[in-house]
């Protein structure tokens, strides 16, 4: 009933940019919370960036100053604009969603997405 679709990950260079979008379609009343998570190889899931409905943004120490969350309403739509990229930030970026759902407006689900590789060389 809801998809969650992440796109544009790839490879880049250290320094270079890149620019993550999390797609959220189906049955949606409202989207509360989106966040940008993180996996690199033997390594445990981290919290990269999130964002309120309505606007609110925190960071990882780790990105702060590099990263940028942001998001569109309208079309359902996140953002992690990424800057500054270093050889660190490699690993499978996924977007998480708390999601209201039209079935069941009176509760939040958590929705993932399938993930989206970033590699930055060195």
């Amino acid at each position: 009933q809801v998809q969650v679709v992440e796109s544009g990950g790839g490879v880049a260079q250290a320094g270079g940019s890149l620019r993550l979008s999390c797609a959220v379609s189906g049955s949606i009343f409202s989207i509360n919370a989106m966040g940008w998570y993180r996996q690199a190889p033997g390594k445990q899931r981290e919290l990269v960036a999130i964002i309120t409905s309505g606007g609110s943004t925190s960071y990882a120490d780790s990105v702060k100053g590099r990263f940028t969350i942001s998001r569109d309403n309208a079309q359902n739509t996140g953002y992690l604009d990424m800057n500054s990229l270093k050889h660190e930030d490699t690993a499978v970026y996924y977007c998480a969603t708390d999601v209201r759902p039209t079935t069941g407006p009176g509760v939040v689900y958590r929705y993932w997405g399938q993930g989206t590789q970033v590699t930055v060389s060195r």
